[in-house]
């Protein structure tokens, strides 16, 4: 296969993971060739680079990155401006327990809703995640940003999946309010707005 002289993002339009890392990309302003994939019908450079057949892979050179969590925290070191993680290491912990929470309470109901919308399962899940979203309000409450008075890599996480709750059939209740504000902020931001594809788009409307 020819080397690329570019940074490569294979992503798929509609799923969070590559949502999450789009993000990180708008935000550090990276010019990236972004390969939008079917995750059925993946192209044949994709299958050589990641054995285990997924996206987001991100291609750095000689370098191929195939988790989004990995692929997220690679670009903040790689480009370290503006740091999207705390440079203290306990606040650093934290952010990284955080997203380790997000990733295995929200990304995985997220996948079960994903994977079979009308199933039995997806109907448990719905309204897991819609309790877990509730559960946290007050720490949406307490700063500007999750847990932080900056954007961090949790942030890029949580967004995605808020995002798409009216197309997970998720409505928010009223008392979650400090969430409903959050969202607005940050969907306002011209660097998530930037990086929406047409699927996303569709999904609020």
């Amino acid at each position: 296969m020819a080397r690329r002289s570019v940074m490569t993002l294979f992503s798929a339009p509609a799923d969070p993971w590559s949502h999450r890392t789009r993000i990180v990309l708008a935000e550090k302003g990276i010019a990236i060739e972004l390969v939008n994939v079917d995750p059925n019908d993946l192209p044949e450079d994709l299958l050589d680079l990641n054995p285990y057949h997924s996206v987001p892979t991100l291609v750095d050179r000689d370098l191929v990155l195939y988790d989004s969590r990995v692929i997220i925290e690679y670009l903040d070191e790689r480009f370290p401006h503006p740091p999207l993680m705390p440079i203290d290491p306990v606040t650093r912990a934290q952010f990284r327990v955080a997203l380790y929470r997000v990733e295995r309470d929200w990304y995985a109901l997220a996948r079960d809703i994903e994977s079979d919308p009308q199933g039995k399962t997806a109907a448990h899940s719905r309204k897991v995640l819609g309790e877990a979203i509730c559960a946290s309000a007050d720490v949406f409450k307490a700063k500007p940003f999750f847990l932080s008075d900056e954007f961090s890599l949790v942030d890029a996480s949580i967004a995605p999946i808020l995002w798409r709750l009216p197309s997970y059939g998720i409505e928010l209740p009223v008392q979650a309010q400090p969430i409903t504000k959050y969202m607005n902020s940050i969907f306002a931001r011209s660097t998530f707005r930037s990086c929406l594809t047409e699927a996303e788009r569709d999904m609020r409307h």
